[in-house]
């Protein structure tokens, strides 16, 4: 390219011209025929703005709060896998463009980094990502440092029982990256002499066993569960999620909810927000784009707990599209990893610098001077248009 990126999709092409095709296709890839991964870009092609206009907007405010967390604006830094394949200083430069840019980076747990390593980059709120592994020791361990080191959220990753069928990484024979997080806890090396060694990995360590059964809470240390209880009034809780909740004292989110059922079940499980995702559609192609269901699970929840969405998002219109169907703030995946193969730490302030750059002109020119005024009134979905022809 011959000229600076003006968006954040020119920092794909960049990305693909600087990066090893194995790891490109890693990064850039979808599961199966992708259309998925299609899809959660052009579903918002098909969500229509309703600007308001005389309207003072001299003065525009994108900060909001997370989980009591002030950032500059609701853009969050999506939890991806090794960063050092696509520059050498790997997340510690991701987490310092995040810091600069005053929000949140969810950190992988399958990061090149370590979660010490990264919590020591800057002072910066964190979250930490996990999975579940077959050794659930393991897991917690993983948590406990986090919660040591300072991260403030665990994001429970739900959709991975298996990895998908991700054929790029297939024909590559693609290894799994170095994971920093489990040396001397797990081996990632892998016997396959067919296909992705990364899939294999996944399936052989991954607890697929993970589900939503629950279990009667223990009463014994209430009066007031204990009074209840007496009454023939018993609670239930998903076991796997209060094992989880018995491992930290961390809020827990959980990251794949893309059904108002699996909302309602998040909810009554006692998690402490959703993340409407579809693996950014590297797990199960054909599932829905994100924001095509951002609103059933928004409607699920009936605000008891904050909905995040991950997905499709690269422009400033994206995230304003999905705050005003009631997500209170997006995650970035690809285009920060684009821009850090690109420019390095320098290409994730700019990706950032973009979005916000972007949501800013967005909510003037729709009349908003804050986030609280963007309302679903502020657009028109497909599901919109049949009653408005009636």
């Amino acid at each position: 390219m011959s000229s600076e990126p003006v968006n954040v999709n020119d920092f794909k092409e960049l990305a693909r011209l600087k990066l090893p095709k194995m790891y490109y296709d890693f990064y850039a890839g979808g599961a199966e025929d992708e259309h998925t991964l299609r899809e959660n870009i052009q579903a918002f092609c098909r969500i229509m703005i309703r600007p308001r206009v005389l309207v003072d907007v001299s003065q525009i405010d994108m900060s909001t709060t997370i989980l009591g967390h002030r950032i500059s604006a609701p853009i969050l830094v999506a939890p991806t896998a090794g960063h050092k394949l696509a520059f050498h200083e790997g997340e510690l430069a991701t987490a310092r463009a995040a810091a600069a840019a005053k929000t949140i980076m969810i950190l992988s747990y399958s990061s090149t980094c370590s979660i010490e390593e990264v919590a020591s980059s800057c002072n910066a709120v964190r979250f930490f990502q996990l999975y579940i592994f077959k050794r659930r020791d393991i897991s917690a361990l993983l948590v406990q440092r986090a919660e040591r080191f300072g991260y403030k959220a665990i994001v429970l990753t739900a959709d991975t029982p298996r990895l998908g069928r991700r054929e790029a990484d297939i024909k590559n024979k693609m290894i799994a990256p170095p994971m920093k997080n489990l040396e001397g806890l797990m081996s990632i090396d892998v016997n396959s002499d067919q296909g992705s060694k990364l899939e294999t990995y996944a399936n052989e360590t991954l607890d697929a066993s993970l589900s939503w059964e629950v279990c009667p809470i223990s009463c014994s240390d209430s009066f007031y569960f204990y009074f209840l209880s007496s009454l023939g009034i018993i609670f239930y809780h998903p076991q796997d999620i209060m094992w989880l909740r018995s491992t930290t004292s961390l809020p827990i989110l959980i990251k794949g909810i893309l059904t108002h059922e699996d909302a309602t079940k998040a909810v009554e499980g006692g998690v402490d927000g959703i993340i409407v995702s579809n693996h950014g559609a590297r797990q199960l192609d054909f599932a829905p784009a994100t924001i095509s269901v951002l609103e059933e699970v928004v409607h699920a929840v009936k605000g008891k707990i904050p909905v995040l969405l991950d997905g499709g998002v690269r422009r400033g219109t994206d995230v304003f599209k999905a705050l005003a169907l009631g997500a209170q703030a997006v995650l970035i995946g690809r285009p920060v990893l684009f821009g850090l193969a690109a420019k390095g730490e320098g290409g994730v302030r700019t990706v950032l610098e973009m979005l916000k750059n972007e949501l800013e002109i967005s909510m003037a020119l729709s009349g908003c001077p804050c986030i609280k005024d963007i309302t679903r009134s502020h657009v028109r979905t497909q599901h919109d248009k049949l009653p408005s022809m009636l």
